[in-house]
């Protein structure tokens, strides 16, 4: 709203009233409503799991809400930012369901969505844009079905590598706000989203650095997940993601592969000396505190992405 009555004003300082508002409003929204939210009953098998009962879950439903609000008042939009607002809602939705609900979701049923979600916000975006990618300053376009077959993969293995981060104080949001950061400097379309989502996330992180006051849930990570996915496509490097958000995708990742490879495989030893995600291998084997896991992986993705940065 206020994008299209302040843009006949260039000297208008939008993205700082845009920012400073929107860390506000989350900043008061956290405050308020943190208390209503399910309190955490810890998770099996993970490191620490005790710390966390008892907190605010699922904080991702205010997160993603301001998020939301906040793109609707300063940022530009149109149909197709519309309907990916709507499916990184729906993605919040049904992580914050799964986070409320006595008894987790099935995977199955956790797939299914997530591949729904991906392939709407897919669809959304070849109807709306031109199937090119950008490699080494030249432009090339990819058939469309490829395209969707490649998106698709993308935007799912990004819910779920997000995902699989929230699982120490401050450690999901810090490298999402690196990912995010990055890909605006490599240039996307949109850049007061980006401006919105990081004022939000930091206001969110205020609350989550260890040790942590409020937990995102699956209601924040898939809902981020879905974002990150969508500005890869938006940049027309979505090849980057794997570069910009490599520490995520290690540490989730190998989870997905290990639990994989041992379903497929029906074998009990591959990767056996390997704690997934790999954050709990650094905290259980390696002995690195909480802060210490999220200094260390923050620090190895700011390298690599401004390594990649001056590449580009």
């Amino acid at each position: 709203m206020f994008y299209y009555i302040f843009k006949s004003h260039p000297g208008f300082p939008l993205v700082t009233v845009a920012v400073i508002c929107t860390f506000a409003i989350a900043f008061v929204s956290f405050k308020m409503f943190s208390r209503l939210l399910p309190r955490d009953k810890g998770r099996e098998f993970a490191v620490n799991a005790e710390k966390a009962q008892g907190k605010p879950r699922g904080a991702g439903i205010i997160l993603i809400s301001v998020f939301i609000l906040c793109a609707a008042l300063f940022t530009k939009i149109n149909p197709e930012q519309i309907i990916n607002l709507v499916l990184i809602y729906a993605a919040m939705l049904t992580g914050f369901l799964d986070d409320a609900a006595k008894v987790p979701w099935g995977e199955l049923k956790k797939g299914l969505l997530d591949l729904g979600i991906a392939g709407g916000l897919v669809a959304n975006y070849v109807i709306c844009n031109k199937t090119q990618i950008i490699l080494f300053d030249k432009i090339y376009t990819v058939p469309v079905p490829v395209y969707v077959i490649l998106g698709v993969i993308l935007v799912w293995t990004s819910i779920n590598v997000v995902n699989c981060t929230d699982g120490v104080d401050g450690l999901c949001a810090s490298l999402s706000m690196v990912t995010i950061f990055f890909f605006w400097q490599a240039g996307i379309g949109n850049t007061e989203m980006n401006y919105v989502m990081l004022a939000a996330l930091a206001a969110y992180l205020w609350f989550n650095c260890s040790p942590s006051l409020i937990l995102m849930g699956d209601a924040g990570s898939r809902a981020l997940g879905v974002f990150i996915a969508l500005i890869a496509m938006q940049s027309h490097r979505p090849h980057l993601f794997i570069p910009f958000a490599i520490v995520m995708i290690i540490d989730g990742g190998l989870g997905l592969l290990k639990l994989s490879v041992r379903r497929v495989f029906h074998s009990t030893t591959f990767m056996d000396g390997i704690r997934t995600p790999i954050h709990d291998h650094a905290r259980k084997l390696k002995g690195y505190g909480d802060t210490q896991v999220v200094t260390r992986f923050v620090i190895v993705q700011v390298v690599i992405c401004m390594a990649v940065i001056y590449l580009l």
